[in-house]
């Protein structure tokens, strides 16, 4: 496929990134109150839907991963969009908590084949080794996902109340996103387990590689226990520093544009550098935000920039590495073992977090998150010495 073809593979992907998380990971935060205030469900019991949701997207990410390593990206993505504006389509009906959890249940089937990971996946197996830069382009229009959907969801909620919203959304996903990827996500020949066992079966990870998955497994895990914790509980643990809540708000506000320019930056190195790199700059970038904040340092708005630019380029990272390590052939199939534990850390980062602040106060729960960030930048350390020494042992 030639280079000028991706654009329109990127562009229809991004588009598909935008809603399928703005209708999903950053729904509740503008319907959560609504739904409450409409139906009297309590609260905590509303936003745990997310984890569920989470749960269920960990649950079937290695499922998805074989199946785009055997039959591509493109089925594999328009079934997730079917699932989210079915799922969106219950949610939008429910009439009890039931009902409104098996609808996120089936948008976290949709999530688990149609976020990050699996349009990761897709990018590898369309351009293999030279994904990286398709990639990184993709987390670029992934970062506009709430800057787009939360005031369209604000606006939606105004015309048609939260039922009207949700059902919006599976309208997109129906007459919008699913045209966009059987319209522009190119078609791949299905490869058949028996002619390629390492691209769709057990793509087994041999000496190193199983420790290399290993680290990155974890980085995933930690990763996603202190990013998802600080995206539930960043306003509450600022407020907790003396800040008022206008105050919080506008440094929170910080996030999306650090992330968004660090990505920027890094495409602008157009991939010169090994991805382990980028994780270093990231985990770094992010352990360093965090401890300034435990360490209350007076400088939150730093803080919050550093963190939000090493978060950013961490989705790169995530995507980037992996190939480097594994291999285009294994790659859909690797990211999908790697996706459960990093959704399944996601799903259970806001109900410990809630944990931490009521047992520990947000002073201890931000040394606790700042900890999470100084061992995974030990472990991308830990990572780039085996990638080094790697290269570095002589070939027979």
């Amino acid at each position: 496929m030639q280079t000028a073809r991706r654009w329109p593979v990127i562009c229809a992907l991004g588009i598909v990134q935008i809603f399928a998380w703005g209708s999903s990971y950053y729904l509740m935060a503008v319907l959560a109150a609504p739904i409450v205030a409409d139906t009297g469900w309590p609260l905590p019991w509303v936003v745990g839907a997310i984890s569920v949701a989470l749960a269920c997207a960990g649950m079937v990410s290695p499922k998805v991963g074989n199946a785009i390593a055997r039959f591509g990206g493109r089925p594999v993505l328009a079934v997730g969009c079917i699932l989210l504006a079915l799922g969106l389509t219950l949610v939008a009906t429910a009439l009890n908590l039931p009902a409104f959890y098996a609808g996120w249940c089936i948008m976290g089937l949709g999530m688990g084949a149609g976020l990050y990971d699996p349009a990761f996946a897709t990018l590898g197996r369309l351009y293999k080794q030279d994904a990286r830069a398709a990639i990184t382009a993709l987390t670029l229009w992934g970062g506009f996902a709430s800057t787009v959907c939360w005031p369209l969801s604000s606006w939606l909620l105004d015309q048609v109340g939260w039922r009207g919203t949700a059902a919006t959304y599976a309208v997109i996903h129906l007459l919008i996103c699913l045209p966009l990827i059987f319209g522009l996500i190119p078609k791949e020949s299905e490869v058949q387990p028996e002619a390629d066992q390492r691209a769709v079966g057990s793509a087994s990870l041999v000496g190193h590689e199983r420790m290399a998955f290993l680290i990155m497994a974890s980085i995933l895990i930690t990763a996603g226990l202190a990013v998802t914790l600080i995206s539930v509980h960043l306003l509450t643990l600022l407020q907790a520093q003396g800040l008022s809540l206008s105050e919080a708000v506008a440094i929170g506000a910080l996030l999306g544009p650090a992330q968004v320019a660090a990505r920027v930056v890094e495409m602008a190195g157009r991939g010169r550098h090994h991805p382990i790199w980028t994780l270093i700059v990231a985990t770094g970038s992010v352990a360093t935000g965090l401890v300034l904040l435990a360490l209350e340092m007076d400088v939150p708005g730093l803080a919050v920039i550093l963190y939000g630019a090493g978060n950013g380029i961490f989705s790169i990272a995530r995507g980037s590495l992996p190939l480097a390590l594994f291999g285009a052939d294994r790659y859909p199939v690797v990211m999908g073992r790697l996706a459960r534990p990093s959704l399944l850390a996601q799903a259970a980062a806001p109900m410990l977090g809630g944990a931490l602040i009521a047992g520990m106060g947000a002073e201890g729960a931000l040394t606790v998150v700042a900890c999470l960030g100084m061992a995974n930048l030990v472990l991308a350390m830990t990572m780039w010495g085996m990638i080094r020494q790697r290269a570095e042992r002589p070939t027979a």
